[in-house]
């Protein structure tokens, strides 16, 4: 049985170069002000309920690609930039912030901003301020130990996959970017005081989209022909599973992992393999659902290998898929055309300017030609919280998981000081 071949057009490197003009650009960091309250606060099929009593929950670190990238590539010579109209459009501000979205990535849904930090959907039910990017972090440990941002658009969980958009900081550089923060805490706090703070902290993973978009199916390396499908998701989930091993012997023991969106319902492959009203792209498709079904699979694996770890599976593919499905009883009424493009679909280029771009991005789940509208990105962050729209996270919610709070022994820490 052969593995079936996936070919990218030369339209692709023409984007990029329409795209470049981003790519020296100067940047400032973004100053971000007050938000209004009703900014995407209204749920698509149910009433949203306040936020739970304070968890012991001290700081939330995001660690990714462009699905959760807050503003890391604005400082780096990249394609893969958001920092610029119309992106971030629809934030008070009217201004871009570097997200990959008019509005919101899903740990960003913000609520209240002080002195250049805002609340997360996430860290707002936490009773956390908004993790900052790394690079654009002000380097106070303090700061630090209420949260950061490590994630990289372009980035996947192979070194080199993206890495023809220019610079990106990729999953293993974001571990040890990690790794260095947790050296800067043990330094400020002592071992017990930083292993315990790490232990009680939640660890957001969002990454393995680029293996796909820049390396698996564009066949890079003729790829294809060596690995099959399903070798080649296994050998994702093992570096990943690697990866995680290592924060959990650097004493993490909450981690969300997101699954993967459904790509081949994505406006650039409904474009590129000429969809017929708008169906999705089931070969690409099934190999993310491949992948999800190994992660899932893994983070069983971990909970049962890593004492006292909790660990957690996303299924963005079918949080994506019950909004598609569903779209009326969520609100939408555009699920194939992107909000921002050109081309059938608004597939064919990527969203370069203002004039590209739909008037009202609520009603559209595509924002760009990857990339969700902010509303979706509500959606989606609110199943993780607690399951309100779609059951997607396995064994239990992000809720459930904080309500359980982690107890280190003085084995586990000595062990980490050992380390350290």
């Amino acid at each position: 049985m052969e593995s079936s071949s996936f070919s990218f057009p030369c339209i692709q490197i023409i984007t990029l170069l329409i795209f470049s003009h981003t790519m020296f650009s100067s940047v400032k960091p973004v100053a971000v002000i007050h938000f209004s309250e009703d900014l995407y606060t209204r749920s698509r099929n149910a009433s949203v309920s306040p936020p739970p009593p304070p968890v012991p929950v001290p700081a939330l670190y995001v660690i990714g690609d462009s699905s959760v990238d807050c503003g890391t590539n604005n400082f780096l010579g990249t394609l893969a930039r958001a920092d610029h109209l119309p992106y971030g459009r629809d934030f008070d501000t009217h201004r871009p912030t570097g997200r990959f979205s008019n509005g919101r990535v899903p740990v960003d849904f913000l609520d209240e901003v002080l002195d250049e930090m805002s609340k997360c959907l996430l860290a707002l039910r936490l009773g956390l301020p908004f993790a900052p990017s790394y690079l654009g972090q002000s380097g106070s440990v303090q700061d630090m130990m209420r949260g950061l941002n490590y994630a990289s658009a372009g980035a996947g969980i192979i070194f080199s996959s993206g890495s023809e958009l220019g610079q990106h900081i990729s999953f293993s550089q974001q571990i040890q970017q990690v790794m260095d923060t947790f050296q800067q805490f043990i330094l400020t706090m002592g071992e017990h005081a930083a292993a315990d703070h790490i232990s009680n902290s939640v660890f957001y993973i969002s990454i393995g989209t680029n293996d796909f978009i820049h390396y698996y199916l564009p066949d890079v390396s003729g790829v294809q022909s060596k690995f099959f499908a399903w070798m080649f998701t296994r050998f994702l989930a093992q570096t990943m599973k690697q990866e995680i091993k290592n924060l959990y012997n650097a004493n993490v023991r909450r981690v969300v992992v997101m699954g993967l969106a459904p790509i081949g319902c994505a406006p650039y492959y409904l474009w590129q393999y000429n969809s017929q009203n708008g169906e999705c792209i089931k070969p690409i498709n099934n190999v993310i659902l491949e992948f999800n079904f190994v992660m899932r699979y893994t983070v069983e694996e971990l909970n049962k290998e890593l004492v006292d770890a909790n660990i957690i599976f996303c299924d963005a593919y079918a949080g994506s898929m019950d909004i598609l499905k569903n779209k009326d009883q969520y609100g939408f009424t555009y699920t194939d055309t992107a909000c921002c493009g050109l081309g059938r679909y608004n597939g064919w280029l990527m969203c370069l300017s203002s004039g590209m771009a739909c008037r009202n991005a609520t009603n559209h789940l595509w924002w760009d030609q990857f990339h969700p509208t902010s509303a979706v990105n509500e959606i989606l962050a609110e199943n993780v919280w607690s399951g309100l729209h779609n059951k997607m996270c396995y064994p239990m919610n992000m809720q459930q998981m904080v309500a359980q709070r982690v107890k280190m022994s003085d084995d586990v820490i000595n062990r980490f000081s050992n380390q350290a």
